[in-house]
């Protein structure tokens, strides 16, 4: 190893010359302590000093990093933004769910479900969509069959987040189901079954926020914003359930930046 060398990379042990018999071989077990350091000084001096490690992309995870975007909302159309009161109350609301949430939940982590309610692998994205949605949802039938039987079928209509269900998801399955909802919601329409499952989830959400789950609550409360503008009806329940789940992103979760301005 040369001298420049040696200034960028000091000896943690510096050793000196070492007194070994003529017959020293390097490529057979050391038998005193001064072969083995000179064993370690010939294997060093035999190191590259650029090493460029051969990585597999097909082994990485498909998201390794998270990107967060830093703009801000759509503002709400005119006549429909929320006043600041409401905002609070909406937040007042939404932090006694949580509370209640977390009260009970080894409770109902604990009840029977139904035989018919077989939750999804975390990792099962169209599962969770299905079970959240419904396949009619799912699969765009608007309407019901003739030979429909009254009374819920669950499988077709998707399964309420009911806490005994909700209660049973760890954080990452939590991030994992929000996550695919809201990829679910970035090209569809807001529905009612959508918003009570991401309210639900939401609820089951624990701070601080992992930044993956920073990244996705930002990401739906502008697609809320985006779908508000473009809302032709002007249904106001529907616009009023996308300002609550901008509300809850902005003004619970702590992303001001994204939050409507009082009417």
């Amino acid at each position: 190893m040369d001298s420049a060398l040696e200034e960028l990379m000091p000896r943690l042990l510096p050793v000196g010359d070492c007194d070994l018999p003529e017959d020293f071989d390097p490529t057979v077990p050391p038998r005193t302590p001064q072969e083995y350091l000179r064993r370690v000084q010939l294997e060093a001096a035999q190191c590259p000093d650029v090493v460029v490690a051969q990585i597999d992309s097909k082994k990485l995870r498909k998201k390794q990093t998270v990107s967060i975007s830093i703009s801000g909302c759509q503002p709400a159309p005119e006549g429909y933004s929320p006043s600041l009161k409401w905002q609070q109350q909406q937040v007042a609301n939404f932090s006694a769910v949580r509370q209640n949430v977390n009260r009970h939940r080894n409770h109902w982590r604990s009840q029977h479900l139904d035989s018919n309610v077989t939750m999804p692998k975390s990792e099962d994205e169209e599962g969770w969509k299905k079970f959240c949605l419904g396949e009619r949802l799912y699969s765009e039938i608007d309407a019901l069959s003739d030979n429909e039987n009254l009374g819920i079928d669950y499988i077709k209509m998707g399964f309420p987040p009911l806490l005994s269900i909700v209660s049973r998801m760890n954080q990452a399955t939590i991030t994992s189901v929000l996550e695919y909802l809201i990829n679910w919601f970035g090209e569809k329409k807001f529905t009612p079954e959508l918003g009570r499952w991401l309210y639900a989830l939401l609820a089951c959400l624990e701070k601080p926020l992992l930044p993956e789950a920073h990244s996705l609550i930002r990401q739906l409360a502008r697609r809320c914003s985006e779908v508000r503008v473009l809302e032709e009806n002007r249904n106001e329940e529907q616009i009023s359930a996308l300002n609550l789940m901008i509300c809850l992103v902005s003004r619970y979760f702590d992303q001001r930046d994204l939050a409507d301005e009082p009417s």
